[in-house]
């Protein structure tokens, strides 16, 4: 099957104006002819040349989703049909592998397909249960409105996924950073001063020794080092991506971790209820709302949990009672659930209950990155500080000797 391009195109429509924009097609052919069924009559058809790459809007973020749908919900909000929507929004993105996409979405809806039927046939930009709450919102006419929920749960959903990765990458970064500036001054600044010190015909310091001997060590191994641990991340990421039972105990062991594991926890708490509340607010019914929900949790735990509490629901047992015996989920969530379960307003007490949970993540994050960094700056002090300490150490005793 040939592989669809961008076209340029520049027209009249069926009122004369003249118009112009892009359309995604086999060729120029195929392009004149949609947009002819579109009622446009097009003076001029090219390919869109592509432009320089250089490693930025290469790929399609789960950011670029959430914008995207926020802006349809936007559109069609103001009374903006669904297709001419497509062409607004388009022309606004700068990630041109997310023009392309939506312009791909917009011929397939052009040309008679729904829209989550259209979505579904990118996978890796929307998943399940995007799908399955765009077709609820276009079987109950209410298209707009779900679009509108489906952004802000993508926008908290990855609002939150990013504050647990700044907790997380922030001192891992800067603890990077100090071992660079380590082994730079290892290899290049200590040979120096120990030149230096081989005219003074004194013993060093023993830990001057020691800085020396781990300079020479290094000096002879640095590269077989770098080249070891590039191995070692590239070997354990791959064993990660084949090994399931491997991934599975990495997040039972997250959440015991020492303050991260909190976070983790409550980031699973509130990716559960908010997407169980986008859901269940959707019309879509419990059992199957679980089973979207289960995959959204984000860890093996909550995962395993979930599939659980959709057992005993299909069974006939309430929702809180389920969650309550999984020994998972915190005590105040269940009585929420509960409440909403007895008040027929389960989505609101969920919507509640996942900004709590998203407002106590981000505290979380914002106090351990206050805790991390006088932490860090402890770390690179002794680092950075005890090698410079080693390196004038026999400068000082030479000073006293001088001096006595």
């Amino acid at each position: 099957m040939a592989e669809s391009a961008i076209f340029l195109w520049e027209g009249t429509d069926k009122q004369g104006r003249k118009s112009k924009g892009e359309i995604s097609s086999v060729n120029t052919a195929l392009a004149r002819a949609e947009l002819r069924k579109q009622g446009i009559s097009a003076s001029r058809v090219k390919k869109k040349g592509k432009a320089l790459n250089l490693g930025f809007g290469g790929k399609i973020s789960p950011a670029d989703v959430a914008l995207f749908t926020r802006q349809m919900s936007t559109m069609m909000r103001a009374g903006v049909p669904l297709v001419q929507s497509f062409e607004i929004v388009s022309e606004g993105l700068t990630n041109p592998k997310m023009r392309e996409l939506v312009m791909a979405i917009h011929n397939d809806v052009s040309g008679g397909n729904s829209f989550a039927a259209s979505i579904g046939k990118h996978p890796l930009q929307f998943d399940e249960l995007f799908c399955n709450l765009v077709d609820a919102g276009e079987q109950s006419g209410a298209l707009e409105t779900m679009l509108d929920r489906i952004a802000t749960y993508k926008e908290k959903t990855e609002s939150l996924k990013a504050k647990v990765k700044k907790a997380m990458t922030y001192p891992i970064a800067v603890l990077v950073v100090a071992m660079v500036v380590s082994g730079i001054l290892l290899i290049k600044v200590v040979p120096q001063f120990e030149q230096v010190f081989a005219g003074f015909g004194a013993e060093l310091p023993a830990f001057t020794q020691f800085v020396i001997g781990i300079s020479e060590f290094v000096q002879e191994w640095w590269l077989m080092m770098v080249f070891g641990m590039a191995a070692a991340v590239l070997g354990i990421s791959a064993l990660f991506k084949r090994s399931k039972k491997l991934r599975d105990a990495k997040d039972r062991i997250s959440l015991k971790l020492p303050i991260a594991g909190n976070i983790i926890e409550k980031s699973s708490v509130a990716r559960f209820s908010r997407t169980l509340s986008t859901t269940f607010a959707a019309g879509v019914p419990l059992v199957d709302a679980l089973t979207s929900v289960a995959g959204a949790a984000g860890n093996i735990v909550f995962y395993d949990a979930i599939q659980t509490i959709r057992d005993d629901v299909s069974s006939g047992q309430q929702l809180n009672f389920s969650m309550r015996s999984t020994g998972v989920f915190p005590n105040m969530v269940v009585q929420m659930v509960s409440i909403g379960e007895e008040s027929g307003a389960l989505d609101e007490m969920l919507d509640k209950a996942a900004s709590y949970y998203e407002e106590e993540v981000e505290n979380a994050v914002d106090n351990l990155t206050s805790l991390m960094e006088p932490f860090i700056m402890s770390v690179l002090g002794v680092l950075v500080g005890g090698l410079i300490i080693a390196m004038y150490l026999p400068i000082f005793q030479l000073g006293s000797v001088v001096s006595g």
